[in-house]
């Protein structure tokens, strides 16, 4: 299991970013889609869910493929890309029983083999 730099998390936890996620269909399909997610300090995962989640394509795709990619981005002006990408091992686990609201606990979490990022580094003046 690879683990986050000081800076990595830095970035990831400092401001709120939309993340993307990668997953691969039954056929080898890509399939690429914008999601919400929360870094947990406990696991060293990333952990991704949403309404009525355990009935998305990405959550099915897990199931069937564990391979998955993630990644936050952003552009610094003038033109200074900045960038976390996590592959590793997903799981699909399913809602726990007696929870509350829609697919309360459904979520699909990355378990981090490589984490690669750029533009991290202070901008000098």
């Amino acid at each position: 299991m690879a683990s986050f730099s000081a800076a990595e998390l830095d970035y990831l936890l400092n401001e709120r970013r939309l993340g993307r996620l990668a997953t691969v269909d039954a056929t080898g399909q890509p399939h690429v889609v914008p999601v919400g997610w929360h870094y947990n300090p406990e696991l060293g995962t990333i952990d991704i869910s949403g309404r009525n989640f355990a009935a998305t394509k990405k959550f099915r795709n897990v199931k069937s493929n564990t391979k998955a990619a993630f990644l936050v981005d952003d552009v610094l002006p003038p033109w200074r890309p900045r960038s976390v990408m996590v592959q590793g091992q997903a799981e699909a686990l399913e809602a726990s029983a007696g929870g509350g609201g829609e697919d309360s606990g459904a979520m699909i979490r990355i378990t981090p083999d490589k984490i690669v990022s750029w533009g991290l580094e202070a901008s000098e003046g």
